[in-house]
């Protein structure tokens, strides 16, 4: 299998000197169209997560910041993750992070999410790589929301996801079916089924 920056160099060594830029020459997709989700789970070493899906943290910062208003015990400045929905594991439940996440779309399908913000709005937002469908590679849930991500179709969705301050399990929750019918009674029809029994 050849790497994607050779095959980079082979489409702009063989452009003609008329010159198209190489992406215009050469369209081709990533990883996604090579790798299953099986494969993709062996080589980027995710396990489970209690969320749902599957994850394995990248990175945390050297360094950690004491003045976090809703921790007790200092929190890392930034910690990163790799994370896949797949159709064996398609939903990330319902859940709060105390702290801002920036999404990162890699591969694979479109990921659905359901934001949630503390005046009750409900928001949806499609992260993927088609643009021109409406789809975003970068999605922001700011700290304080409750989301919920969907694989809808295709056999993986996979992301990164950089949390700060960095994330701990201390700092997220999972909702109930009784808070969700008590807190946010008019939505609960359209939540019911992100919700972990």
């Amino acid at each position: 299998m050849r790497n994607m920056s050779y095959l980079f160099q082979e489409a702009f060594w063989s452009m003609p000197l008329t010159g198209m830029a190489p992406t215009q020459l050469y369209p081709i997709q990533t990883g996604d169209i090579l790798m299953n989700k099986t494969q993709w789970i062996k080589q980027l070493q995710l396990e489970s997560h209690l969320e749902g899906g599957y994850f394995r943290r990248t990175y945390q910062s050297d360094y950690t910041h004491e003045g976090i208003p809703y921790a007790e015990t200092p929190r890392y400045l930034m910690t990163s993750i790799f994370y896949m929905l797949t159709d064996d594991s398609p939903i990330n439940y319902l859940h709060v992070n105390q702290a801002d996440i920036m999404h990162y779309f890699h591969a694979g399908s479109a990921l659905t999410y359901l934001i949630l913000h503390p005046d009750g709005q409900l928001e949806r937002v499609r992260l993927g790589n088609n643009p021109t469908a409406g789809e975003q590679l970068q999605l922001l849930v700011k700290g304080g929301c409750w989301k919920t991500a969907i694989l809808e179709t295709g056999e993986f969705g996979l992301i990164s996801e950089a949390v700060s301050p960095g994330f701990e399990y201390a700092d997220m929750a999972l909702i109930t079916s009784p808070d969700v019918q008590a807190r946010f009674p008019k939505l609960w029809p359209e939540l019911q089924n992100y919700i972990k029994q």
